[in-house]
């Protein structure tokens, strides 16, 4: 007897596709916030300004408080001349590590990349880069901002997420006194508190002495110690320096709870 059942049909399966952050099965958003804060150089891709070839070079980065990717860059270079003629850019932000490559996080944020005056682009940027002191006032030499478009984050096998802007960057809306009163924190933070950053370091996994703090926001510290960079998340985020101030004093005090000793920080306000 003939086996009139029909066999059935294989689905064609196209290439896979990254989910939305809002939809991954692991914080994307997290993941690609403490990349943007983390990494202090990265490969920069600008469109050549002569015949349009991907242009691909190192830089290094900084960001805003809202997680805005900030660089340095010399108008001799040709990625600045590129730039000039096409704002249009990608930022490659990877950690690295040991073993395979591909297995450590990485991600690509896509934009437009123009000068900025901004002073507190000047003070972040150079906080986080203190050698660039030595050239950052050459005429030649310019800060520029990546306003992000979109993100890509690659989080390891099987770790895939697209980001929108808005996911990419903090909602500043409210915390404009973090943004007044951050350097003045920051100055007071690492000269009457290392002890209370190396606590905190160590919180993130960071061991060891040495560590300053280079900048804040309403998600966390972003603390340097040499070459070394530790992203210090707040249990939650805060909005005024009144509730910075008592987050980093129950943050110490937790530490020393665990066992360390540290003087309870009072960032000024």
């Amino acid at each position: 007897m003939a086996n009139d059942a029909t066999p059935p049909v294989q689905e064609r399966r196209g290439p896979a596709e990254p989910l939305p952050a809002s939809e991954a099965p692991f914080d994307a958003i997290g993941l690609a916030r403490y990349l943007l804060r983390s990494v202090r150089s990265g490969a920069l891709a600008t469109i050549d300004a002569t015949d349009g070839t991907p242009f691909a070079s190192l830089v290094t980065i900084a960001t805003d408080v809202d997680g805005t990717p900030l660089m340095l860059m010399s108008r001799l270079s040709a990625h600045t001349r590129n730039l000039d003629k096409d704002p249009r850019a990608s930022l490659l932000f990877s950690v690295g590590g040991k073993g395979d490559p591909l297995a450590h996080p990485r991600l690509t944020v896509t934009g437009r990349a123009t000068r900025t005056d901004e002073k507190r682009v000047r003070e972040r940027f150079l906080a986080r880069h203190p050698k660039a002191k030595l050239y950052a006032d050459f005429p030649d030499f310019g800060f520029f901002a990546l306003t992000p478009a979109a993100g890509h984050l690659n989080g390891g096998f099987a770790k895939a997420a697209t980001l929108t802007p808005q996911e990419l960057l903090l909602d500043m809306a409210g915390a404009e006194a973090i943004v007044a009163g951050e350097r003045g924190a920051v100055e007071h933070m690492n000269a009457d508190h290392a002890d209370a950053l190396a606590l905190y370091a160590a919180g993130a996994g960071e061991p060891g002495t040495g560590w300053r703090l280079t900048g804040l926001d309403p998600e966390g510290l972003d603390l340097m110690a040499g070459e070394r960079t530790a992203r210090v998340p707040y249990p939650e985020p805060v909005r005024d320096m009144g509730a910075l101030r008592k987050t980093l004093v129950a943050m110490a005090a937790a530490a020393r709870a665990a066992g360390a000793e540290a003087p309870l920080p009072h960032p000024e306000t």
